[in-house]
């Protein structure tokens, strides 16, 4: 790339709090709507009469659907840029189809059947739907850092506020849930199905608020405009796959992924069925975990990143979700309360290898910004693909509350939530411990944030 020196320098300085903050907040609406997905959709499912294995098939359908469209999403957006464009448009998809996600079987109603076939077709084509539009949005957003600014450490500033807000739209859909729980008092399964639905359909609305502040505060990142006019040679996919930093930042994220989104998709299983807690346990839960994924998101901001500070808070994430999974998988219920202490180590765990994973990203981009879109769209493919793989199969073969009232409460029952929450996990961490010791973080010239931020 070719820059003046003027605007060379311009770039390379840290960025200031307002557009840290418009960019941070651009992803709450997959955010929340995320968060919904993995932590209710196979409990809503399951509720209203579909098997494990079908709710399972809608969950692997969106995941499918989310991973192609992630590549084709990131090479059109190599190719013609429009962050934004993509990034509303997938917005706008996502509010739509989401509410009939969570809503009623449309062909059941017409047809005026209750087949449990009919109920998972339709159900699986609106997920696919969403996930088209919470793909297209998700690649926009986040290829948008290596084309914000060149300095380092406010990219990785950027991927942590970013970060941050994740945890905000977390907490958002379990306060909202909360809510609903506590007001909304079930007299008949059909009250059941309508908290989980008014819980959708608030999450939309709250997404779409911060959409609208990212749009109008952010503008179209100037550094790809000048990419691509100073050359207009594309960077080929197989200049990222000579690269051997691509394929253990790759196994990383994917990994980081694995280990958040499965144990997110049978937290709310785990207590109320494993450890017989009470109904609000499923809000209150990821609720403790994720305010102290935040509070750490916030504090991991006014750090100065290095190669080297990336691998090792890494790996002290990696270590704690190592000793929580053996937790989980040892917990009889008569200790449920224990559960409350190991959300809070899940959630600082949480935080360090989210911001940790994806900012390995940027260092692997560095300034070849015609080839960013690429990368985290082939690495959000992998992402999509393994964790809805992993979740049909665990969830294929996932226990019912009958099955274990059996167990004995103080050795309790080695179930398949179990596994999914403890095992998985923990056993993906371990992995990732290994990668990222083996990894080279070349570490460019840093520059310091001028001042701190979400303060």
């Amino acid at each position: 790339m070719v820059y003046g020196m003027g605007d060379e320098e311009s770039c390379n300085k840290p960025l200031g709090r307002a557009s840290v903050f418009y960019y941070g907040v651009g992803h709450m609406l997959n955010d929340i709507t995320s968060a919904c997905w993995f932590t209710y959709l196979l409990v809503f499912l399951t509720d209203i009469g579909l098997s494990p294995r079908n709710a399972a098939t809608v969950m692997l359908s969106g995941q499918i659907a989310d991973g192609f469209t992630t590549i084709f999403a990131g090479e059109l957006i190599d190719r013609f840029g429009h962050f934004k464009r993509w990034h509303g448009a997938g917005s706008v998809l996502v509010a739509i189809s989401f509410s009939s996600v969570f809503g009623v079987c449309l062909p059941c109603k017409i047809f005026a059947t209750n087949s449990s076939i009919v109920q998972t077709i339709s159900y699986s084509i609106f997920a696919a739907i969403f996930n088209v539009g919470w793909a297209a949005t998700q690649v926009s957003h986040m290829s948008m850092v290596n084309c914000i600014t060149l300095n380092p450490t406010s990219r990785v500033v950027l991927a942590s506020c970013r970060n941050a807000f994740t945890m905000v739209a977390n907490l958002s859909l379990y306060a909202v849930a909360l809510a609903v729980f506590y007001v909304s008092k079930p007299r008949a399964h059909i009250d059941i199905e309508n908290q989980y639905r008014w819980i959708a359909y608030l999450s939309i609305f709250i997404g779409c608020c911060f959409v609208s502040i990212f749009q109008i505060g952010t503008k179209e990142p100037r550094l790809k405009h000048r990419s691509q006019g100073a050359s207009y040679q594309r960077i080929s996919w197989a200049y990222w796959f000579k690269k051997v930093l691509y394929h253990q930042v790759a196994i990383v994220y994917v990994l980081t992924r694995l280990i958040t989104n499965v144990s997110q998709a049978f937290l709310a299983f785990y207590v109320i069925n494993d450890l017989q807690m009470a109904q609000s346990s499923k809000a209150l839960v990821p609720a403790i975990i994720y305010i102290c994924s935040f509070a750490v998101s916030v504090v991991l901001q006014g750090i100065t990143w290095t190669g080297q500070r990336l691998k090792a808070f890494f790996t002290a994430g990696a270590v704690l979700w190592i000793f929580s999974g053996a937790g989980i998988l040892i917990l009889p219920s008569s200790m449920h309360n224990f559960m409350y202490l190991l959300s809070v180590i899940i959630g600082i765990s949480n935080a360090l290898i989210m911001v940790t994973g994806v900012s390995m990203q940027s260092f692997l981009v560095g300034e070849d910004l015609n080839g960013c879109a690429f990368v985290y769209g082939s690495l959000s493919f992998l992402d999509k693909i393994s964790c809805g793989l992993a979740l049909y199969v665990l969830e294929s073969y996932q226990s019912s509350a009958a099955s274990l009232k059996g167990c004995h409460r103080i050795m309790g029952c080695l179930s398949v939530t179990r596994y999914g929450l403890g095992l998985v996990p923990a056993s993906c961490a371990l992995l990732g411990l290994v990668v990222t010791y083996t990894m080279d973080l070349h570490t460019p010239h840093l520059k310091p944030i001028m001042e701190p931020l979400l303060t």
